[in-house]
């Protein structure tokens, strides 16, 4: 990385968490110096998160506990914050409070969008901290691995972005649960914007996945954000996560209704349908990039993970008629 270039001065952060202990601190740690300022966003902690920052010298936000909590409204939130104390900025930093920025990434990204002024986001490469303490934090770190280098529609929770792109398209949307830096990026792009992907270290993150339940709570979530990501961009031409709601329909609902149904007529044979599954999942291992262990892990996790986004989407589809907003899924 150019070493030689420095951000401070031109990139303010954003950092949202919730009782993310020394998780939080790492993360404030690496950026201080490098930043010319920061802003901490907490949603109701209960443990120091708060008067740990203070005493790091940053700028603390405590969102209003009668407002539903969402990832958006805290990142809105902590911006508002930042360009009120230096409106001057160029360019904001968002982050996710469990991540720890890697040397040098302010700086090449910095640059990027110094070099590049029709690209509104550029980020980098997230790496899970601890791939080797369970298979769940494995498979986030082969999920940070799959995104192409290059343009790319969408961008992750940790990104730099130009203020006044941020600002001309009026924020990240609050009242998402999931899903809304895409989201985002498809306003973005639709005002003319482009969106990047380098190829570098950008944060090592530490998700904590240590039990099954969480991850079929986390995988649940994304179910809910595809549904919601079409519901609001699903039209041509953008077809915002339309195909990815699709699949979920066909391998979480569609194929079991499907073999109940022949089972009924045909007895035993109809359960020759759920030859798929497996199928599928040799499918997906056998287009793997990484080690075998991973790419088979992975591609059972992709299978096995059809079925709480199903549930995720039928969650969406509930709350819609309902007229209520979802609350946060939590899944640490």
């Amino acid at each position: 990385m150019g070493q030689d270039r420095n951000a401070a001065g031109a990139v303010g952060v954003v950092v949202i968490g919730r009782n993310e202990g020394e998780r939080l601190k790492r993360c404030l740690e690496s950026v201080l110096g490098t930043a010319e300022c920061i802003v901490y966003v907490d949603s109701g902690s209960s443990d120091d998160s708060v008067q740990m920052s203070r005493t790091l010298g940053v700028e603390v936000v405590e969102l209003d506990l009668r407002t539903p909590f969402t990832a958006a409204r805290a990142r809105n939130e902590g911006f508002r914050k930042l360009i009120e104390i230096r409106p001057e900025l160029p360019y904001v930093f968002f982050v996710d409070g469990d991540c720890e920025v890697v040397h040098g990434w302010l700086d090449e990204a910095c640059h990027f969008l110094e070099v590049h002024p029709d690209v509104a986001v550029t980020w980098g490469r997230r790496r899970e901290r601890y791939p080797e303490k369970s298979v769940y934090n494995l498979l986030c770190d082969i999920e940070w691995d799959s995104w192409p280098v290059g343009e790319t529609k969408a961008c992750g929770g940790d990104a730099v972005m130009r203020i006044d792109a941020v600002r001309q398209v009026n924020g990240y949307r609050p009242d998402l649960i999931c899903g809304e830096e895409p989201e985002l990026c498809v306003r973005l792009r639709g005002a003319g914007w482009r969106v990047w992907h380098l190829g570098v270290d950008m944060t090592l993150h530490d998700a904590a996945l240590y039990h099954f339940g969480q991850w079929w709570k986390r995988v649940l979530r994304g179910g809910y954000g595809y549904a919601q990501g079409s519901e609001l961009h699903g039209a041509p031409p953008e077809r915002h996560w339309v195909m990815e709601s699709r699949r979920v329909w066909f391998w979480g609902l569609g194929l079991p209704v499907a073999t109940f149904v022949l089972s009924l007529a045909f007895g035993r044979w109809g359960l020759c349908l759920l030859a798929l599954y497996p199928l599928q999942v040799i499918r997906l291992g056998l287009r793997g990039k990484r080690t075998a262990r991973e790419n088979w892990l992975r591609a059972g996790a992709l299978v096995v993970g059809k079925f709480p986004e199903m549930l995720g989407q039928l969650k969406f589809l509930l709350d819609k008629v309902r007229r209520v907003q979802s609350g946060l899924i939590e899944y640490k």
